[in-house]
């Protein structure tokens, strides 16, 4: 029967069905074929959305989109070009900047890459960088985003796992600093390898005059951690909160949003939000079936039996995770596996802090990797390239992902240290 459940998956993701579907129909074959009661569908999809945290995620989405409808985009990437303009390659590493700074706006990757790309890529192309490697630093950079707060994987990472939700925001800090700062290396050397241009260096006045422009976007994260991590209000009220601060901002500072975009907005925002939140309730009834067969217990077995030494055990998770995330959607991935492999983290002595950062992050690096690596897909649509050729680009940013998620993997620090800041 457990057969019939993943075959049935698989098939449909590669035949190009949307992954919420997918995983419902394969949910609805089994529950046919074992002849288990289909009033059990509505029962555990309303059980996997009947949580208060996740209200925060339709505000966080809100609040994002009022904020790049408010122009942030742009004046974000300004500040990164002020900043990082005048080295070789400048143009490129200001995407990777934009893309941190722009993470804390969006808490998505695609968001990420849409939003950043459609500007930097042709950008970039223009001044001379090859579309290739244009699409390649925009889909490798925008990873970034759901590592730093605030981040819509980590939401659902603590919704399951009852962990902290403002910890588990402290502890992508470091991690996410390291990822982007680490994916400016091979932009800097390839550009100067290539020989890609440079831009003229910014006055002192140039670069704080772009910083007051980005000033009020990127505090908005500041508020959101302070808020947080001081007790001041919950993670669901912090959406709420970041919402109203975000048509402030565009309405009355940026004065770039209008009473007339909001309905366009809103009604984008829902739609996203409707997607995540189908997602969700499909993947727990999904998840249900598979505790139902036991498949955890197996999985988590299988695992420990192959080794009981820790760090066999975590190369062998994020080898799982890393095949994963390169067919299945990130948060569906979260709500089937994480409570799978939570236990078998916890058993070798893994923080569930750190573990819920390695496990976004593994599976954020599937986003970039083929065949179904939504932000590689997205970058080489809007660059005009070949998959192929993105693909090829992207090793060496790969690498880089690689290297950091080992280092949030072996050395508890990187992702503890914050958090034990605020205990």
């Amino acid at each position: 029967m457990a057969g019939l459940l993943f075959i049935s998956f698989i098939v449909l993701i590669f035949l190009g069905v949307p992954v919420a579907f997918s995983l419902g129909v394969s949910s609805l074959l089994y529950l046919i074929i074992a002849d288990i009661p289909l009033s059990i569908i509505p029962q555990r999809m309303f059980g996997g959305l009947n949580s208060f945290t996740l209200l925060c995620i339709p505000g966080f989405i809100l609040a994002g989109n009022l904020m790049n409808a408010g122009g942030i985009t742009d004046r974000i990437i300004h500040f990164a070009n002020s900043l990082l303009g005048h080295i070789r390659g400048g143009l490129g590493l200001a995407n990777v900047g934009a893309s941190m700074g722009f993470a804390g706006i969006s808490g998505t990757a695609l968001a990420d890459t849409a939003s950043i790309g459609s500007v930097m890529i042709p950008s970039m192309k223009k001044q001379g960088y090859g579309a290739g490697f244009s699409s390649a630093v925009t889909a490798s950079s925008s990873v970034v985003g759901p590592i730093i707060p605030p981040s819509l994987p980590m939401i659902i990472v603590g919704t399951l796992g009852a962990i902290s939700i403002g910890d588990l925001f402290v502890a992508g800090v470091i991690p996410g600093a390291l990822l982007g700062l680490g994916l400016m290396i091979p932009t800097y050397l390839i550009s100067v390898k290539r020989n890609y241009p440079k831009g003229e260096r910014s006055s002192l006045k140039e670069i704080f005059s772009s910083f007051w422009g980005a000033f009020w976007a990127l505090f908005m994260t500041v508020i959101i951690l302070y808020g947080i991590l001081g007790g001041y209000f919950t993670p669901t009220e912090a959406s709420i909160i970041a919402v109203l601060y975000a048509i402030i901002v565009g309405l009355f500072i940026y004065r770039e949003l209008t009473i007339k975009d909001l309905p366009g907005v809103i009604l984008n925002s829902m739609t996203t939000a409707a997607s995540i939140m189908l997602l969700v309730a499909f993947a727990n009834l999904f998840g249900w079936i598979m505790t139902r067969e036991q498949i955890p217990q197996m999985i988590a077995d299988s695992i420990l039996g192959f080794s009981t030494n820790a760090a066999v055990v975590i190369l062998l998770i994020m080898l799982l995770l890393l095949f994963v995330g390169t067919f299945m959607e990130t948060i569906a991935a979260l709500v089937i596996l994480f409570p799978v492999l939570l236990p078998v983290a916890t058993q070798i002595g893994m923080d569930p802090i750190q573990f819920g950062v390695v496990m976004v992050l593994t599976l954020m690096l599937g986003l970039m990797t083929p065949p179904v690596g939504v932000c590689l897909f997205v970058a080489s649509q809007i660059g005009r390239v070949s998959m192929g050729k993105v693909t090829i680009e992207l090793i060496p940013f790969f690498a880089v992902g690689i290297f950091v998620l080992l280092l949030v993997a072996f050395v508890p620090q990187v992702t503890l240290f914050l958090p034990s800041l605020f205990e």
